[in-house]
C-alpha cells in the first residue's frame, strides 16, 4: 500500500486502540530472553525473540489483525517522561502470517503530497503483460472484448485489439486522449488535460486510406503514470469521461503484469523491487466489474529498502519477502481496501523517531 494507507502501520505501531467493548482481544503474547537497561538517558528493552498470536488492532478507520507474529533480535528505546514515547525499534527478523488490513483509503493531504518525494514508477519502464477486458452491452462498442499488450512497459495500441459482432474497432491516443474508433465514430475513454503529455506518441495518420497505414500511437507506461501522480489528488479522475465510467461499471478485466526492477515512490512510499529474473513481483488482475472494484495478487512479491514516514517516526525495512492478496472496492464514492497478505518475512526492520535525526 502506498501513502496514507502504509503511513498507518507506524499508527498502529505506536497508538494502539482496544477492540471495542465485549469483543475477544486475543493478542496472546510469549517472550523469550528479556533484559532491561538504560542508554543514552533512555530505557533500552532488548528481546531475543517475541511470539503474539491473534493481534487486533485499531487506527482510526482502518483495522490491522496478525494471525501470528514472530520477532528475532528486538532492540527498543523509549524516551522516559510524563507520558513515555517510543523512541526507536529494531529487529533482526520478523515472521509473519494470515495479517489483514481493512478500511477505508483517504487522499494524501495537500501538505504530505507536496513533502513527499518525486514519484518514481521504475518497475514500469520493463514491465511486460496482457490486459485483457470484456464489456457487456456498452454503449460504445456492443459486447467488445479488449486485448491490450504489454512489451517492455510501452502500451503499442497498434497491437491493441477491439473485437466485437461487426467491423472491429482500434484504440489509439491523440492530443485529446485515449480513443476507441469504432463504426459509430470515435470516442474518448480518458481525455487529457492539456498536450502534450508525458510518455505519449500521438497517433500519425497516413495520407493513404486504409487502417495499415495509420500510427495509432504508443504509451510509455512509466512516465505517463508518473506524471498522473504529480497532478493534484482530484485531477486523474477527471480525465475519465462520463462514458467510460458508464462503461466501467459493466467491464470485466483479468491479467497480469510482469514487473521489472527499480524504486518506487509514491505518497511518502519508498521501495525497491527486485527478483524478476526469479519470477518474483508477478501482479495478477481480476475484476467483474471495474467500476465496483479490482482483485490484485502478487503471489511471490520482493522488495529492499522500503520506507515509509507517519505519526512522527520513519519505517524502514532492509529486505521484504512474502504474498500480497490486495481488493480494492469503492462503494458510495469511497475506495476501500482489504489487504491479505498469507506470509510475510522483514528482515532489518527499524522504526525510528524523526526527533532522533
Amino acid at each position: 500500500m502506498a501513502g496514507p494507507a502504509a503511513a498507518s502501520i507506524i499508527d498502529f505501531l505506536l497508538g494502539l486502540a482496544s477492540p471495542p467493548a465485549g469483543t475477544d482481544a486475543g493478542n496472546r503474547i510469549a517472550v523469550e530472553g528479556l533484559a532491561v537497561g538504560s542508554r543514552d538517558g533512555r530505557f533500552e528493552i532488548r528481546i531475543a525473540r517475541l511470539e503474539a498470536a491473534s493481534l487486533r488492532l485499531a487506527s482510526g478507520p482502518l483495522a490491522l489483525d496478525i494471525g501470528q507474529l514472530v520477532a528475532h533480535g528486538l532492540v527498543a528505546q523509549v524516551q522516559p517522561g510524563a507520558q513515555p514515547r517510543l523512541w526507536s525499534l529494531q529487529a533482526a527478523r520478523v515472521e509473519l502470517t494470515d495479517v489483514k488490513v481493512s478500511g477505508p483509503v483517504t487522499p494524501a493531504s495537500a501538505q504530505a503530497r507536496t513533502s513527499a518525494a518525486a514519484p518514481s514508477l521504475a518497475p514500469l519502464a520493463t514491465a511486460d503483460g496482457t490486459l485483457h477486458a470484456e464489456i457487456v452491452d456498452a454503449t460504445l462498442i456492443f459486447d467488445a472484448d479488449v486485448t491490450v499488450p504489454i512489451r517492455a512497459g510501452h502500451v503499442d495500441f497498434n497491437e491493441a485489439t477491439v473485437e466485437h459482432v461487426g467491423p472491429d474497432s482500434r484504440m489509439g491516443v491523440s492530443r485529446m486522449g485515449i480513443h476507441v474508433d469504432a463504426p459509430n465514430g470515435r470516442s474518448y475513454l480518458y481525455q487529457f488535460a492539456s498536450a502534450p503529455v508525458a510518455g505519449v506518441e500521438y497517433e500519425r495518420r497516413s495520407a493513404l486510406p486504409g487502417p495499415w497505414d495509420t500510427k495509432r500511437g504508443h504509451l510509455q507506461l512509466q512516465p505517463f503514470l508518473e506524471s498522473l501522480l504529480r497532478q493534484p489528488a482530484a485531477s486523474p479522475a477527471l480525465g475519465l469521461t462520463a462514458q467510460a465510467r458508464m462503461l466501467l461499471a459493466r467491464t470485466a478485466l483479468q491479467g497480469h503484469v510482469q514487473l521489472g526492477d527499480g524504486k518506487l515512490a509514491a505518497g511518502g512510499l519508498q521501495a525497491e523491487l527486485d527478483g524478476r529474473a526469479a519470477g518474483h513481483n508477478l501482479v495478477r488482475l481480476h475484476s467483474q466489474a471495474v467500476g465496483r472494484g479490482v482483485h490484485v495478487n502478487v503471489a511471490s512479491l520482493s522488495v529492499r529498502g522500503a520506507a515509509v514516514d507517519g505519526a512522527g517516526h520513519r519505517l524502514a525495512i532492509g529486505q521484504l519477502e512474502g504474498t500480497l492478496d490486495l481488493q480494492l472496492s469503492v462503494e458510495g464514492g469511497q475506495v476501500h481496501t482489504a489487504l491479505d497478505v498469507a506470509r510475510a518475512t522483514l528482515s532489518g526492520l527499524r522504526l525510528q523517531s524523526r526527533a532522533a535525526g
